[in-house]
């Protein structure tokens, strides 16, 4: 009797979520078929695995106190948000749509007047970053997605304790997920009892509630550095060691940091104001100084530049959209370096298209990577990229996390985001768009840096891989919406 009432409630619950699932209007063909095998094929577990993962939102408050919160940051310094013709006048009339599509998507329009410097490497990074914090006279606001109990951890701690203790306004923030033990350490209460004021972005006090009314896994992605309003770091750093003890077998983790001054410092302000307030509304808005209002000592070589933002309380389809306008751009050259590469098929398309039509697409990767899902997907789509005549590099020493996009050498794309669907529709990612010879030439080289210590991978390559190697690479893509 009980088994039989078990399994009537079972089905009453796989008939109701594939009819949402069918209904749905933010989904595509393949997510929706995706959806219905896993329902299917995996008894009650499917149902649980959709009520857990099945739908990216965060609530309609949450939505709406954030829309909110962001509606008064610009209204309280419009000016920080740019201006359309500060794009007409700095930006080539063939690389506009992009910048134009992202100011319509995230508010952020193009500003002048930004300089930027390639750090070296992580240790060079960590020296400047340690040396700015040391510096500061009026604030430093920091947001990681990963904050480690590690050298470069315990040394960015160290210096907003001291900056906290000379009077410096100190903010630090991280996400719930991706920084949990760091939130549990003695350094994080170190940090507050020295008047570090602290925050924790998404944070999963009360995991039934989560588990209940929204996703475990929509999470803050963002690397946020702000000090004095003037000076910012941007890239895909967290806040860690290139030893990354917790995967310490795929280490080092390769990044990509730019120090930057300008304008674009102000619009990296407003984008760290929108997730304190969200968790910390009562803070007054003029705790947010911008660079209008600290008047900053810009570098000569200046360009234009704008944030691009995106999460899952934004329109859904943003960072795809935005990418595809982006690489459809390209005349000459594309090169992009991605460490997770899950992309919808649009952007497989894109990607091809640009081939096809003479552009030189280089796609550079890891060839060892952290998660075997990410490593199986990416490598199902070798052989199409191949067949366009894309050039595919694997990263040898280390696992490649920087996020690089270059075209032309012209216009580039720094920040955050990888080219999977977790970043696409799960994160909240910071990214800055740019268009800047010089600087564009230093990431080229970079990226040329990379290709020099990978493997090219061949059709022929592809072609030869065993039969139950493609089958299972294959499977794992067709899940690839639900990932």
């Amino acid at each position: 009797m009980l088994i039989d009432i078990l399994l009537t409630i079972h089905f009453i619950l796989l008939v109701l979520i594939s009819l949402r699932v069918l209904a749905r209007h933010d989904l595509t063909a393949p997510a929706r078929l995706a959806w219905i095998v896993i329902l299917f094929v995996l008894p009650y577990l499917g149902v649980l695995v959709y009520w857990m993962f099945g739908e990216a939102h965060l609530g309609h408050n949450f939505t709406r106190e954030r829309e909110a919160i962001i509606d008064k940051l610009r209204q309280y310094r419009p000016s920080v948000l740019g201006s359309d013709v500060a794009l007409l006048h700095a930006v080539k009339p063939e690389y506009r749509a992009a910048f134009a599509y992202s100011a319509k998507a995230t508010g952020f329009q193009t500003t002048v007047g930004n300089s930027a410097e390639l750090m070296p490497d992580a240790a060079e990074t960590r020296r400047r970053m340690i040396a700015d914090f040391d510096a500061a006279t009026d604030h430093i606001h920091v947001l990681y997605y990963i904050w480690l109990v590690d050298g470069m951890g315990t040394d960015t701690a160290e210096a907003l304790i001291r900056a906290a203790k000379r009077g410096v306004t100190c903010r630090a923030m991280v996400d719930g997920m991706g920084s949990r033990k760091m939130v549990r350490s003695k350094l994080w209460q170190q940090m507050k009892d020295a008047g570090v004021q602290l925050s924790v972005a998404l944070p999963l006090t009360n995991i039934i509630k989560v588990l209940l009314f929204s996703r475990i896994d929509l999470r803050n992605h963002r690397k946020i550095t702000v000090i004095d309003g003037k000076i910012g770091y941007a890239g895909s750093r967290n806040c860690a060691d290139p030893e990354f003890m917790v995967k310490p077998k795929y280490a080092p983790w390769v990044d990509i940091m730019l120090r930057i001054e300008g304008p674009i410092v102000g619009q990296t302000q407003m984008l760290f104001a929108s997730d304190w307030l969200t968790e910390n509304p009562d803070t007054p808005l003029d705790s947010f100084p911008y660079a209008t209002d600290l008047q900053p000592n810009l570098l000569s070589n200046n360009f234009a530049a704008q944030v691009f933002s995106d999460g899952p309380t934004q329109r859904h389809g943003t960072t795809p959209q935005f990418l595809g306008a982006l690489i459809s751009q390209a005349q000459h050259t594309l090169m992009i370096s991605t460490p997770y590469f899950v992309p919808d098929y649009s952007l497989v398309s894109i990607l091809c298209a640009t081939a096809y039509r003479g552009v030189e697409v280089t796609m550079i990767f890891p060839k060892k990577n952290d998660s075997f899902i990410v490593a199986a997907t990416s490598h199902s789509y070798y052989w199409q990229l191949l067949e366009a005549g894309v050039k595919i590099y694997e990263y040898k020493p280390g696992l490649l996390h920087a996020k690089t996009l270059t075209v032309d050498g012209e216009i580039s794309l720094i920040g955050s985001t990888n080219l999977d669907l977790r970043s696409f529709d799960l994160n909240y990612e910071n990214n800055i768009l740019f268009s800047d010879n010089k600087l564009t030439a230093d990431i080229m080289e970079r990226q040329y840096q990379y290709i020099a210590d990978s493997d090219e991978v061949t059709r022929e390559e592809v072609k030869n891989w065993p039969l139950s190697y493609r089958i299972w690479n294959n499977i794992v893509a067709t899940m690839g919406p639900v990932l």
